[in-house]
């Protein structure tokens, strides 16, 4: 359907029609100045970007940090805890702070107590010690702890303290809750003399955006509407820190006992700060153990004498509290105010923003009227007051089957739109949703996917989902760029087909081979061009080079033997012997800095980690984070030559004097920093200031080149499931997890081949060969084999080498970058993806992740092509 006019299913729902056709008046913006402006004078960094995690964290606004410092900047805040002048300022500024906090949510101090803990977790936390369980004994069953099984992963955790206190917990299906049968007073008997339960639930699910009745909270407290059958008096706890973050809650008709929130939500900073809301009527009966600074009214360091302070909040706030922080809270309430008029506007905006994504997601068809999405909720939509500007989902396919919630992230990450995927720290609702057995959970743990990762399909099913949400500062432009986004990939496809995904990158993981400072043997490239096509091999450049001809007597004879032998992987395939064709290398790439461009080689020695300064090198930004091209596209713009005479490599850059850098450091000058690869710590050391300017100037931004120290040693992972069967485990540059990488030419040609557009003259090529080989960045690129073939392989010889195939690499969107410009152009991607949805064997990118071994096996025989 590309370039042609989309079915009625496909169309973008316009939002004046939505409006004509809402049954409920709804509020778009603020009514003081356009969003536009808004979003241009507080949030210019958005510029680009559509931002779409709200529930994950809201964004700041520019006036708030520009209050914040110049508060800092003209005031002197000393530790609350002293008592000179500067200190005493600080104290009462936070008490005013607390004052702001209980009128945010309509109530006051003489009803409410205002804890300042680290976050909501923290919160939750201090409530599960400090809560009088009373354990089971022979009087009576003891208390009882209960929670909605659509909760937070930090209520549901608090389980584990109250077990320890013989507390039994009863997880409550939010079915059960609805349909509870309401009890008047008399009948739920006077519970003076009786243990005390708690009863947990989130005022908004962080997973569905499902509102649960305020009313529990009266309800369940009067005994009206009980979570289980045990007598007792009952106390609430409002988990409302998704709630909040768009909506108001007034504590002043819904008295809850404990309320924890985090006010990143809210405000989107300070991070790290949170508060419990301890109803007054309670704050007597919490027990404490701990104390810290500032917690004591008095006691003795050699006996066990120790008196509280009287004050709620300074019982429980151990230590010095995060006052700056608190402080910047001010400026929170005052810049959310200011923009936005209120809370109530919030909710209005960002419901309406919602219901109509809703509706449009929901209308969105296919051809033959299958759904496009499936939308996990518990409403229809209808009203603020039982949903959240929240849509969690799954992409399907025109058959009905689940796009993997990674596949999409990643699509949307290639439009500049940020998403949330998984199971959000909530696994109850996940499962509920999604149809996820217990059972299922634990199976899917066995095989090897935890909470957090991006496996989101096993057996076909999925594992969590897609989630979009809005805040204050969103627009129909943010809403609409998604379902335009959906609309192009889904049912705007070549063929009419759907899409999802395999790709490329720097990917790979375990075992073997130590043998250090080998040798490649001599491999021989056929005359093809190389990826890069305005740089030539260079060959010149360390053909004669004393460190090749050296290495050359390390290492097994030159490749250049030839013949094929049949593997087991092979035969396992019933691949008949007439189809057999000749193994052969065409090209040798290294990549000295990681993500910037390739170096191609017809021969090359061999080290330790791989192919001799391959991703020996990453350039980082002024806190030390590697970049990578999904942040920083025009790092393959920076083209390295290795010359090993001169031991030096050369980087070039259109527009740059060519700059050397050293090929070692100098052990006596260079200062050894650590630095992160794929979660593992690496020793590094910087480059020097020449180099990190010579990048600044060419970025625009502040960058440094930091190489991998030589005598620091990072092993690869062990693989869960792979056959470690290698005496060594293999050690690794700062490539990702494999030492090589691999790529087929015949499965390249078959996605170029899909890639190309029909015309009248038959076939356009858009994508030459060499642009597309160069997007997967492999250092080996084979010929001779049928298209995929590569993905039933085990293990490769090259001549007398052999290496281990330790599968496809994980699905990445730098496949989607030209090499040769930077540009993105996301069709690559789609068309991998859609291959995949076609044909589900193939699951990772078309590159495969390759570690040298020292086992003697069967493998497949590579002939290495002389020029």
């Amino acid at each position: 359907m590309a370039g042609g006019a989309a079915h009625p299913g496909a169309e973008l729902l316009p939002f004046a029609r939505f409006l004509d056709s809402s049954l409920q008046p709804l509020v778009y913006g603020y009514g003081r100045g356009t969003l536009h402006e808004l979003r241009a004078r507080e949030f210019g960094r958005l510029a680009g970007t559509v931002y779409l995690d709200h529930a994950g964290t809201t964004l700041f606004p520019q006036s708030q940090i520009t209050s914040f410092m110049k508060d800092l900047m003209e005031n002197v805040y000393g530790n609350p805890h002293s008592q000179n002048i500067s200190s005493k300022l600080t104290h009462d500024t936070v008490e005013q702070v607390r004052f702001r906090i209980l009128a945010h949510f309509h109530t006051s101090p003489e009803d409410y107590t205002v804890i300042f803990t680290s976050g909501s977790t923290a919160a939750l936390k201090l409530v599960a010690e400090a809560f009088p369980w009373v354990s089971p004994g022979p009087e009576g069953s003891g208390s009882c702890f209960c929670y909605l099984t659509d909760s937070h992963t930090s209520v549901v955790g608090m389980r584990k303290i109250t077990a320890a206190m013989n507390v039994s917990s009863i997880p409550v299906r939010p079915e059960d809750m609805w349909s509870a049968e309401r009890q008047d007073a008399a009948a739920a008997g006077d519970p003076a003399g009786q243990p005390p339960h708690l009863f947990c639930y989130p005022a908004q699910s962080n997973f569905s955006g499902t509102r649960y009745p305020l009313s529990w909270i009266g309800e369940v407290k009067s005994g009206r509407r009980r979570p289980a059958s045990r007598p007792g008096k009952w106390f609430v706890l409002l988990d409302a820190a998704a709630f909040v973050g768009t909506s108001p809650l007034d504590l002043s008709v819904h008295q809850a006992d404990f309320v924890p929130i985090s006010f990143y939500k809210i405000f989107g900073f300070p991070t790290g700060l949170g508060a419990l809301l301890v109803n007054n009527r309670l704050a007597a009966l919490l027990r404490k153990t701990y104390f810290g600074g500032g917690t004591a009214a008095a006691y003795l360091a050699g006996d066990d004498f120790y008196v509280p302070r009287e004050s709620v909040a300074e019982r429980f706030e151990d230590g010095t509290i995060s006052f700056l922080d608190v402080i910047a809270l001010k400026h929170g309430f005052d810049a959310l105010e200011r923009l936005t008029g209120g809370m109530e506007s919030i909710r209005q905006h960002t419901f309406t923003l919602a219901q109509y994504t809703y509706t449009a997601l929901s209308s969105l068809r296919y051809p033959n009227g299958a759904p496009v999405v499936q939308i996990y909720s518990d409403s229809d939509f209808s009203s603020p007051e039982v949903q959240g500007p929240v849509i969690s989902f799954n992409v399907l396919d025109d058959h009905g089957n689940v796009v993997g919630y990674s596949q999409v992230d990643k699509m949307a990450s290639l439009h500049n739109i940020h998403v949330r995927t998984g199971c959000f720290c909530n696994t109850g609702a996940c499962q509920r949703h999604l149809g996820i057995s217990d059972e299922m959970v634990k199976k899917h743990l066995q095989a090897g996917h935890v909470c957090g990762d991006d496996v989101d399909l096993i057996d076909g099913q999925p594992t969590g989902s897609v989630r979009i949400s809005f805040g204050y500062m969103s627009t129909l432009e943010d809403a609409q760029a998604f379902l335009r986004f959906i609309i192009a990939t889904r049912l705007h496809s070549s063929h009419g087909q759907p899409l999802p995904l395999a790709t490329p990158g720097e990917a790979g993981a375990p075992p073997e081979d130590s043998e250090a400072q080998n040798a490649m043997p001599a491999a021989r490239a056929r005359g093809s061009s190389s990826p890069q096509e305005d740089t030539s091999p260079h060959s010149g450049v360390w053909n004669n080079s004393p460190t090749a001809v050296d290495a050359e007597g390390l290492c097994p004879p030159l490749l250049e033997a030839t013949g094929t032998q049949q593997t087991t992987s092979e035969k396992a395939a019933d691949v008949p012997d007439g189809d057999l064709r000749s193994h052969v290398i065409t090209n040798l790439f290294l990549y000295p800095i990681k993500s910037c461009a390739a170096f191609e080689v017809i021969r090359w020695p061999l080290g330790s980690q791989g192919l001799l300064y391959d991703r020996s090198w990453m350039v980082v930004n002024h806190n030390g984070i590697c970049l990578s091209q999904k942040q920083e596209p025009r790092l393959c713009l920076i083209q390295p030559f290795i010359d090993l005479q001169r031991r030096i490599m050369v980087i070039k850059a259109q527009g740059m004097e060519p700059i050397e850098v050293p090929l070692e450091e100098n052990s006596e000058q260079v200062q050894i920093c650590q630095s992160k690869v794929c979660a593992d710590r690496v020793n590094t050391y910087d480059c020097g200031e020449k180099i990190s300017n010579w990048l600044s100037k060419f970025f625009g931004r502040p960058y440094h080149l930091i190489k991998q120290s030589s005598d620091f040693q990072r092993n690869a992972k062990k693989k869960h499931g792979k056959d470690q069967s290698a005496h060594t485990t293999a050690t690794l540059s700062l490539v990702n997890e494999a030492q090589y990488l691999l790529i087929n030419r015949s499965s390249i040609l078959e996605l170029q081949q899909q890639l190309s557009t029909s015309c009248e003259n038959g076939k356009e090529e858009l994508f030459p060969m060499n642009n597309l080989i160069s997007r997967f960045r492999a250092n080996i690129i084979t010929n001779g084999t049928r298209a995929f073939e590569e993905e039933k392989w085990d293990e490769i010889s090259i001549g007398s080498l052999r290496f281990q195939v330790l599968g496809p690499c994980h699905r990445c969107q730098m496949i989607c970058i030209d090499q040769q410009t930077g540009q993105r152009n996301q069709d690559v991607f789609q068309k991998l993806s859609e291959r995949r949805e076609r044909k589900k064997s193939h699951e990772g990118k078309k590159c495969l992740r390759v570690n040298r071994i020292a086992a003697q096996k069967d493998s497949i025989n590579f002939t290495i092509i002389s020029l």
